[in-house]
């Protein structure tokens, strides 16, 4: 039976199966499948370095093809940065998979999260499948959210519900992330299904701004993955008339539903970032537009200096000056700047405020919980990213890693 410590609501339509197959770690699961539902929609965003893995390549590219019946995770070991013979692995696994499934290896999506570098071990992994596939349960979904974890220190999961047409239906995901967290389209792993019916192109409209205000919106340490994804599954086991129209009310809904759990799995990634003792919001006001206040917010919350400071509740708030002051805004007038530490303002016009205090800027570092808040004084336009602050521990996690 599936471990259902963690709270979560099953997803009809949607089956899960875990099991160990020794990629990387031993004695813990370490692959994933979903089974999804005949006739469902699927929708993703994948990781835009151009070092790619290689099941994100095969998965875009099955994807374009057909729709898929299985999604085929495996921790511990990324395959990228392997060229061809990574290729070779990720096909020869879906493969497998196709043959035990009795399906079409197009109808299946590959992804991986681990080491790079390293070949996968494609053997272990294809001798797991028909015993994986034996263990396919609708309430797989806590196991489901332990296995893909790498150097994550909780599993992240999470539902919610929203109505169609007098019926409720469901909205369930799960997330990895704790490292190497820039994203650059979605997340580090994230796979998230509903049972209502949703049409391709409302699902990918919901998926898309969704993840720009979650999984866009965080950083940990800077470093966008060869691997990230997110996958958004519709597998209309509800009976729902399909949702075709993007102003509908039950298209609000929908994206309502989604958006707030991408954001409850982006935020718990941040919290769970590598070492991290803090969660920070960095919030940027008054800008021309939305591009500018996330480039000021990206360099404040990307910045070493400030991020060390926050791990030390030092208030040297003139490393968050300097960063606003890098961050590239043209023709940026220092005298329209004010910035604030949670209600305490540090900044004023530019320069120090007059009433500011240094305990009372220590005080706010001291909180687990920060937020930074920068007016730019030159439109109206605001943006938000979440971040964590570096302590020693992310040091040792990271120059440990491969060891």
């Amino acid at each position: 039976m599936a471990n259902t410590e963690l709270a979560f609501l099953p997803v009809a339509g949607i089956r899960l199966a875990t099991i160990g197959a020794g990629i990387r770690y031993q004695g813990r699961d370490d692959l994933l499948a979903l089974e999804l539902a005949p006739g469902s929609t699927t929708a993703a965003v994948f990781t835009r370095n151009a070092f790619c893995a290689a099941p994100v390549t095969l998965a875009r590219h099955h994807l374009s093809q057909t729709a898929p019946r299985y999604l085929l995770i495996n921790s511990g070991n990324a395959n990228a940065g392997t060229g061809a013979h990574g290729l070779d692995a990720a096909r020869a696994c879906c493969a497998a998979l196709a043959t035990v499934a009795d399906c079409r290896p197009e109808e299946i999506l590959p992804f991986s999260t681990g080491v790079i570098g390293e070949p996968l071990p494609v053997e272990r992994l294809t001798a797991a499948l028909p015993a994986l596939l034996e263990r396919l349960d609708a309430d797989a979904w806590p196991v489901a959210a332990r296995a893909i974890m790498t150097t994550d220190t909780v599993p992240k999961l999470g539902s919610r519900t929203f109505e169609i047409g007098g019926q409720t239906a469901t909205v369930t995901g799960i997330a990895k992330g704790a490292g190497m967290i820039c994203p650059n389209m979605a997340t580090m792993l994230a796979f998230i299904a509903t049972d209502a019916a949703v049409a391709p192109e409302v699902l990918r409209a919901c998926l898309t701004a969704a993840a720009d205000r979650s999984f866009n919106a965080i950083t940990i340490d800077g470093d966008t993955s060869t691997n990230d994804a997110c996958v958004l599954v519709a597998s209309g086991a509800l009976g729902n008339a399909p949702i075709v129209d993007l102003t509908s009310a039950e298209s609000v809904a929908l994206h309502a539903a989604v958006e707030s759990l991408c954001v409850e799995l982006a935020t718990a990634i941040v919290r769970d970032g590598e070492g991290a003792t803090k969660l920070v919001t960095v919030r940027v006001e008054q800008a021309r537009d939305r591009d500018e206040a996330r480039r000021v917010a990206y360099t404040i919350a990307h910045s070493p200096l400030v991020k060390t400071a926050l791990f030390a509740s030092d208030p040297n708030w003139g490393r968050i000056l300097a960063a606003v002051g890098r961050a590239g805004v043209e023709e940026l007038v220092i005298e329209d700047v004010n910035i604030w530490l949670g209600a305490v303002q540090i900044v004023t016009a530019g320069g120090r405020a007059a009433d500011y205090t240094e305990a009372a800027g220590a005080a706010v570092m001291a909180e687990a919980e920060i937020v930074i808040r920068v007016a730019l004084g030159r439109g109206a336009v605001a943006a938000e990213v979440l971040t964590c602050d570096f302590s020693y521990d992310y040091v040792r996690i990271n120059a440990e890693y491969r060891s």
